[in-house]
């Protein structure tokens, strides 16, 4: 996918009405990681490594004071 199509979507898109937020961070997660797997099929580099940075955005962060090491 080129950026020239994925602009028309999103303006395609601007016209639709808002779709409601996941409910939890888990949804939001499943949503990004269908989406990125149908930009890998099409060969859409771009709006893959676009999923990519939003999906390591979305992860859950721990600090390293809070992980623990299996023993």
């Amino acid at each position: 996918m080129t950026m020239l199509s994925l602009k028309l979507s999103r303006a395609v898109s601007g016209g639709r009405a808002e779709p409601s937020p996941p409910p939890d961070r888990a949804q939001l997660l499943v949503t990004l990681l269908r989406k990125r797997a149908a930009a890998h099929n099409v060969g859409a580099d771009e709006l893959e490594a676009m999923l990519r940075d939003q999906i390591r955005w979305a992860l859950p962060m721990a600090k390293a004071e809070d992980a623990t090491l299996p023993d």
